[in-house]
């Protein structure tokens, strides 16, 4: 029989939403503990991970009341309302969707899902129990990005001739899970998938792949993927992804028929950030904005679109498009999409 999903409860504006989360992952305190502790909206009361010791140790630095022995506990706990996934990309489609068949809202981390096949199966259970459900692309709630889209939407830049974003960061270890094609690894799943949505979001619009270079690691798995793109309008967009490159890099630029817009760190404006605009060779912008966390932002439209019912702009609608622009960039640098064994 089909499992009966548990009908959506109304939130109060004033209620508190209690969350659990799936794992200690390394992004959890930064994407989930520091805001939610700032948030008086929320409150992260339940947690399990796979080693019963590591959820303990988490939840005692971060005096969460509730350690459950399962990922299964957590989101059958029926005190929840809000189930954040950061579990390795291969996870996301099952537990995700398990949550939301528990009634759970989802916050699930990037990439979405192994490919396009599993995010729309998640968006279609979304959509069938009317519980909202994000990809995590928390620089898209920031004032920085907000701002570069409120310049290109002025029309400032004229016609928009090419789109250059680029993620690098240094090569982790043999073993870590980014170097293996079965859990999701590769540069462009972890990396390079935001320059792909920098370039869709800045346009609100959907590229065609036209061709893309891989640099591989092990079977499968891209160390660095450059992608060529076209818009309808006849911009194109050029993206890179990489973690074999040495530093940190991380920026977007639009170059228009007037001028050029160029965004320094929408990634992480916490840590940093700048916008430059400069039009008919003159710079007529050049600040940086606040340094307040991308993470904070999010969380409070992700309250906003449980309590609300807000659309956001990374919902799962959204994250169908993203992955499928990932699986046709690894097909054009002659690699497999991602698939969960």
């Amino acid at each position: 029989m089909p499992q009966e999903i548990p009908p959506r409860r109304k939130h109060e504006m004033s209620e508190t939403l209690r969350i659990g989360t799936l794992g200690a992952a390394g992004i959890t305190p930064a994407a989930l503990m520091a805001p939610a502790s700032e948030n008086e909206d929320v409150e992260v009361i339940a947690v399990a991970a796979r080693d019963k010791s590591r959820a303990n140790a988490f939840a005692q630095r971060f005096d969460i009341p509730t350690v459950h022995d399962t990922y299964d506990d957590v989101i059958s706990d029926s005190t929840l309302d809000i189930i954040y996934n950061p579990l390795p990309i291969h996870l996301h489609h099952e537990y995700s969707i398990k949550a939301l068949r528990a009634g759970k809202h989802v916050l699930c981390e990037k990439s979405f899902s192994m490919n396009a096949d599993e995010a729309r199966e998640m968006a279609q259970v979304a959509e069938e129990t009317g519980l909202v459900l994000i990809e995590a692309f928390h620089y898209r709630y920031h004032p920085v990005f907000l701002t570069a889209i409120e310049i290109f939407d002025s029309g400032v830049l004229g016609k928009i001739r090419e789109l250059h974003a680029e993620f690098t960061v240094g090569t982790p270890n043999a073993e870590n899970i980014r170097m293996h094609h079965e859990t999701g690894g590769g540069a462009t799943m972890d990396m390079g998938c935001y320059p792909i949505s920098w370039v869709r979001h800045i346009m609100r619009e959907e590229p065609k792949v036209t061709a893309a270079a891989a640099t591989t690691g092990n079977p499968q798995v891209d160390m660095k993927l450059e992608v060529s793109m076209m818009f309808s309008d006849g911009a194109e967009a050029r993206t890179i992804g990489s973690m074999c490159d040495p530093g940190f890099s991380a920026y977007l630029l639009v170059t228009g028929e007037n001028g050029a817009l160029r965004v320094q760190n929408p990634l992480v404006p916490q840590h940093g950030n700048k916008i430059e605009l400069t039009i008919d060779g003159e710079k007529i912008r050049d600040e940086e904005l606040t340094r307040r966390p991308t993470y904070s932002y999010q969380l409070e439209a992700f309250v906003d679109a449980v309590k609300n019912g807000t659309k956001l702009p990374t919902d799962a609608e959204d994250a169908i498009k993203q992955m499928e622009l990932i699986d046709a960039a690894y097909i054009a640098a002659g690699l497999e999409p991602r698939r969960t064994t």
